[in-house]
C-alpha cells in the first residue's frame, strides 16, 4: 500500500488539493484527518472581534506593541 500525505486548509467551505495522477481505476480510500484546535481558535478569535469595544481595544494593544517604551518590565523573581 503507497500513501500520499498533504496538509491544506479549508477556504470558502472547499478543500483544494493538488491533483495526483493514478491511473484509471486505481481504488483509494481517503481519511481525513481534522485538527480540532483549528476550529477553536477560530472561535476564540471570533468572540474576541465580536464587539466594537473588544475590537478595538486589540487594535491598540497591538499599536503598543510597536512601542516598546511602553512595555512594563517584570523580575520575574521578584513575583
Amino acid at each position: 500500500m503507497n500513501a500520499i500525505k498533504y496538509r491544506a486548509i479549508v477556504k470558502n467551505g472547499r478543500l483544494e488539493m493538488p491533483l495526483v495522477n493514478l491511473p484509471e481505476g486505481t481504488i483509494v480510500e481517503a481519511i481525513l484527518l481534522v485538527e480540532q484546535t483549528t476550529q477553536i481558535e477560530n472561535d476564540e478569535t471570533a468572540y474576541l472581534l465580536s464587539t466594537e469595544a473588544n475590537r478595538r481595544n486589540l487594535l491598540e494593544g497591538l499599536e503598543e506593541l510597536k512601542q516598546p517604551e511602553k512595555y512594563v518590565y517584570v523580575d520575574i523573581a521578584t513575583l
